[in-house]
């Protein structure tokens, strides 16, 4: 494989960054939209309409946007209803203590990880996550204290709903504890089936199971890896993935009460780190948040990349050799 680099953004409301994103990222995009053809899609008011209804906060953010983009299928796209299907592999867990930690891999293809470590205050607090869909995320923190991560939830089926990274927006932008996001989450409907860990700076921590069509499911405990509560219902894709292995796992840690950087270290080995990246399933970052800092730590086998709220932007290049990560 070769050298990925990562892109730090800080950016409050969207603007100059978000649009060289925009425009380096959505022929990529825009044929991932379209790959089952427009009218697969909704149209742009019944998009806009449901996005309204279900997360009003974020209207004003997705105009701009819209309006940066200057683009129709973008507008619609970015409103993330009803999208194409997306499904990551990846291990999260919770730690808890004075200084809780929330940890998470992204085991994905390269050629589909945005890279993008973003910054902002669309609604007036200020949210840092690994992006994706241009303005979504794949696991975040705002200054309230409060860090959620996704997985997939290792059911195939999709429906009528919200693609997952702009949940994780919304959650970030609107709550502030665990209780408070799994209030918004009873609210707003998913397209497809995702574990969604959440973690706030007074170490309240739960894993909840969304998927279309159903409430949401509240567990107990503060690990997820690639299927619904701790008994896979398709044991085959959950042995694919060596979902519960790692879920077995990643509950081992948590017994063992490590400090961060033995926590961290456990997700830079087997079975939590994965290089099979030709079929979508090689570790693309750990990332590591401390919402009682508000620091993210993102690191790989030989390198570490520390993001705050105010960091400037900046990159850091990760090297892929041999099915194994390294720093140049």
């Amino acid at each position: 494989m070769s050298e990925l680099l990562f892109y730090g953004i800080r950016e409050a409301i969207p603007g100059p960054r978000w649009r060289q994103l925009f425009q380096a990222t959505w022929p990529g995009y825009r044929a991932w939209y379209l790959r089952e053809g427009e009218h697969a899609r909704p149209g742009l008011a019944r998009a806009r309409r449901l996005l309204s209804r279900h997360m009003p906060e974020l209207v004003p953010t997705w105009e701009r946007l819209a309006r940066l983009a200057g683009d129709d299928i973008a507008a619609r796209m970015l409103t993330l209803y009803d999208p194409p299907r997306f499904l990551p592999g990846c291990s999260q867990a919770a730690f808890g203590g004075p200084d809780p930690m929330l940890v998470r891999n992204y085991d994905y293809h390269p050629g589909l990880c945005e890279r993008v470590v973003y910054s902002s205050a669309f609604t007036g607090r200020r949210v840092i996550g690994s992006g994706d869909c241009l303005w979504g995320l794949l696991d975040g923190m705002n200054d309230a204290g409060l860090a959620v991560s996704l997985t997939s939830g290792g059911r195939h089926g999709a429906g009528a709903g919200f693609g997952i990274p702009l949940v994780v927006r919304y959650l970030l932008e609107t709550t502030a504890t665990v209780q408070e996001a799994v209030g918004a989450l009873s609210r707003v409907p998913v397209s497809m089936a995702y574990n969604l860990t959440l973690l706030d700076r007074r170490s309240g921590a739960a894993t909840v199971f969304v998927r279309p069509g159903a409430a949401p499911e509240l567990f107990s405990h503060r690990a997820a890896a690639n299927h619904r509560g701790t008994a896979p219902d398709d044991p085959a894709h959950a042995r694919s993935l060596r979902s519960a292995e790692r879920q077995h796992a990643l509950f081992d840690l948590l017994e063992q009460r490590p400090d961060p950087a033995t926590a961290v270290a456990a997700f830079l080995r087997p079975p939590l780190y994965n290089t099979a990246y030709t079929r979508g399933f090689g570790t693309m970052y750990t990332a590591a948040y401390r919402p009682a800092l508000g620091v993210v730590d993102y690191v790989w086998p030989h390198s570490r990349w520390q993001r705050h709220f105010d960091s400037p932007d900046a990159t850091h290049t990760a090297v892929y050799l041999n099915g194994r990560q390294a720093s140049p």
